[in-house]
């Protein structure tokens, strides 16, 4: 049985904005989904179209199998919980736990023994008789769960519950959410914009983008594995390395040429035969910041060299910000959206080459002055995050290592096994070893 499925699901309103663009996906019994996405694109509007808070232009929507397109919110049996916890301050705890049910007019009895049973799950049993002004903010947001959980709900869903708590308390919230839904066996829809949270708390996780659903999986899946540059740059912190690249097969090896440096990768490794394949195509290349390290071997072929321009000191581990001279790919972190119709530019004048000019069996060598330096993506302007160091630099995540001094050289090995491909549109391109 299937909790939640929403099939080709659709919202288009009045003025036009398609919030959310058939959208299919199913919640197992007793998981925890987080619909994880930037603001604006369409994560609440799924949530009020679940609850009968919202009516769709078109699709369908299930809950424990049983179509509910036509079915009253109030009939629903799904429970909401908001960014305001909006709990009524004259009421006791209690009486704000027992609000919804007495609106239904279920007897004293009833209500008064599911109000005690939902404040024993969820340890708020010495707070019954206090007022919301008595409260700490991770009391009333338990409060606030409770009084959604007392209904018995078949689904639980949360919008941003977290967006008015202190950083401080949103840690431990998280845990104490996650830990409430699986001691209550509920099946939970998590709505949020911090990919922290969502790592730290799916069981899986739908990425939305413009309300379309780019990649739904486990977090492992989602960091490890995304099928679009926009998932890889949106999850994870320090935010991936974007490069432009070409791909170029030659005698023995395969080259990903980055405009001033070169990661080469002998076709002894079955990943560098299978990325022969590519031989001239112009990707984008990812790198995650801890798929580096330092390294003293200079005249490996999987390192890129520069200067370090800034590092922090965490304790735990260092992040370095490294000038390698590569040319970024730095989406908008608002939107992160490739531009439409992509320019792949016009090569520059090469540097000097004495690589051998040879391609796959079959093809034909490319000349040297057309193996780039290159522009092949606009260097979009990053809004948020890329602070601390320059547009083009490479992030680095050294765990439990002093930085090297700013202004030091160094080289950083790459694994290429972790080097992660993306074509001109965006998508993943997963070459077959």
């Amino acid at each position: 049985m299937v909790a939640i499925a929403v099939k080709d699901l659709t919202k288009i309103f009045p003025d036009g904005t398609m919030a959310v663009d058939h959208l299919t996906f199913q919640v197992d019994p007793g998981e925890f989904l987080v619909l994880l996405g930037p603001t604006g694109c369409g994560k609440s509007t799924v949530l009020r179209l679940i609850a009968g808070l919202e009516q769709p232009t078109s699709g369908h929507i299930y809950l424990d199998d049983q179509l509910i397109d036509a079915v009253p919110s109030h009939e629903r049996r799904v429970a909401m919980v908001f960014q305001d916890v909006a709990l009524y301050p004259h009421l006791t705890v209690a009486d704000n736990i027992a609000f919804p049910l007495r609106l239904a007019s279920i007897p004293e009895v009833t209500v008064s023994a599911r109000v005690v049973e939902v404040a024993r799950q969820l340890g708020l049993t010495s707070l019954l008789t206090h007022l919301p002004s008595q409260l700490s903010g991770g009391q009333r947001q338990r409060v606030a769960m409770a009084r959604a959980l007392v209904r018995n709900p078949v689904a639980f869903l949360l919008d941003e519950p977290l967006s008015n708590v202190d950083a401080g308390m949103r840690a431990e919230l998280r845990s104490e959410i996650v830990n409430t839904a699986r001691q209550i066996g509920a099946t939970a829809v998590y709505v949020t914009h911090d990919q922290a949270e969502a790592m730290s708390m799916a069981d899986r996780i739908a990425v939305l983008r413009r309300g379309a659903l780019q990649q739904i999986g486990t977090p492992v899946e989602i960091y490890n594995n995304p099928d679009t540059i926009f998932v890889a740059a949106f999850v994870g912190s320090p935010r991936i390395n974007l490069l432009q690249a070409a791909v170029y097969a030659e005698a023995e090896r395969t080259v990903i040429d980055l405009g001033t440096q070169v990661i080469t990768i002998p076709w002894s490794d079955p990943w560098g035969r299978a990325l022969a394949v590519l031989h001239t195509a112009r990707v984008t290349v990812g790198i995650r910041p801890e798929a580096m390290t330092l390294t003293t071997d200079t005249e490996t072929d999987a390192a890129l060299d520069g200067v370090v321009r800034h590092t922090e000191y965490l304790g735990h581990e260092s992040v370095l910000y490294v000038d390698t001279g590569s040319l970024p790919v730095v989406p908008s972190m608002t939107q992160l959206d490739l531009p439409p119709g992509l320019d792949l530019g016009t090569p520059a004048a090469h540097r000097n080459s004495d690589r051998p000019q040879s391609g796959p069996p079959g093809q034909d060598p490319v000349p040297t002055e057309e193996r780039a330096s290159f522009a092949l993506y606009p260097a979009y302007q990053s809004d948020s995050e890329h602070t601390s160091g320059s547009l083009g630099d490479v992030v680095v995540r050294l765990p439990r290592v002093p930085p090297p001094r700013v202004g030091s050289r160094v080289t950083l090995m790459v694994d290429p096994r972790r080097l992660l491909l993306f074509d001109q549109h965006g998508a993943r391109i997963r070459p077959t070893i």
